[in-house]
């Protein structure tokens, strides 16, 4: 067998080491980013199902969530500005609350 430097050495192959629909796919785009809104499919059980024979019969102790959790992840930018934003709401919350007082004492 040849290895694969010969192979994308000779002429008829080279093209395939610069087409970008040959190249592997990067890690962190392989999954599918999952908004917040989505999360509780991870744990819900309605979207458990426990495998007990896999496709040729044979027993196996799995469940489709390991499936879920190997194709999809939650989303970090949207995590983290959903965080921010409902932080600067319970801070204005605060803020109102604590004028209110301020305002009924004087009337």
């Amino acid at each position: 067998m040849s290895s694969q430097e010969e192979i994308l050495s000779d002429g008829r192959f080279s093209r395939v080491a610069r087409d970008p629909r040959f190249w592997e796919m990067p890690e962190k785009e392989r999954k599918v980013k999952i908004d917040k809104r989505f999360r509780a499919m991870f744990h819900d059980k309605k979207f458990k199902l426990k495998y007990t024979v896999d496709k040729r019969g044979r027993p196996v102790n799995y469940t489709s969530t390991e499936d879920l959790r190997k194709f999809y992840a939650l989303s970090e930018s949207d995590s983290d500005l959903s965080g921010s934003d409902s932080k600067e709401q319970t801070e204005k919350k605060k803020k109102q609350k604590k004028a209110k007082p301020k305002g009924e004492a004087e009337s």
